[in-house]
């Protein structure tokens, strides 16, 4: 199997950028170190303070499939609920030429 790359892209709810930004930077740790993480890196906008955007890479599905069902990931699912307008998260793969 494959290396999946993922990318979520979560705005904020107006004035409620400070507290998500809290919330995602818990996350990380945890999720760095679970078995199959290859890479997982919050990043936020520079043009626009309400979005956030973690670029992750994993070795394969079974490793994002864990990756979800964590206990870390469920609790910050929660946590963010009420923080969040959007959430678009895709799962990629290499285009070859």
């Amino acid at each position: 199997m494959e290396a999946i790359t993922v990318t979520a892209v979560l705005k904020a709810k107006p004035g409620r950028e400070h507290e998500l930004r809290g919330e995602l930077i818990k996350v990380i740790g945890p999720t760095r170190a679970e078995p199959g993480c290859l890479e997982y890196v919050l990043n936020e906008s520079i043009e626009d303070s309400l979005t956030f955007v973690f670029y992750e890479r994993w070795e394969n599905a079974d490793a994002v499939q864990a990756h979800l069902e964590s206990d870390h990931y469920k609790a910050y699912r929660l946590a963010i609920e009420d923080l969040v307008e959007s959430r678009e998260v895709y799962r990629l793969q290499p285009v070859t030429a």
